[in-house]
């Protein structure tokens, strides 16, 4: 493939949808042995029943990097604003398989 971007930027477009965001209070980390699934989720207080709202599917490759971002990230925030404090976390059965919660 070849790249006729001579400074090796990308030119990256965000549409007006996207660019709205779509708000999640719980993600669910699955993998295999060729990608991890991130499924982003907003469970409302009393609802018995949550819809993924958005998923990504990423290289392991680029998992490890986005760790490593959203870490630096989470630096830099907690620099300028203080720590972020981690509030008490509702139990929320959640039988996927072998999964992470964030």
């Amino acid at each position: 493939m070849e790249n006729n971007n001579q400074d090796g930027q990308i030119n990256i477009e965000l549409d007006e949808q996207i660019a709205e965001g779509i708000y999640s209070n719980l993600a669910i980390i699955n993998h295999s042995n060729t990608e991890f699934v991130l499924d982003f989720i907003s469970i409302m207080p009393g609802v018995p029943k949550a819809k993924v709202k958005s998923r990504i599917v990423l290289t392991p490759q680029h998992a490890k990097r986005l760790l490593k971002a959203l870490g630096e990230n989470i630096h830099r925030f907690e620099a300028t604003h203080g720590e972020i404090k981690e509030g008490e976390q509702p139990t929320i059965p959640l039988n996927f398989g072998p999964a992470g919660q964030a």
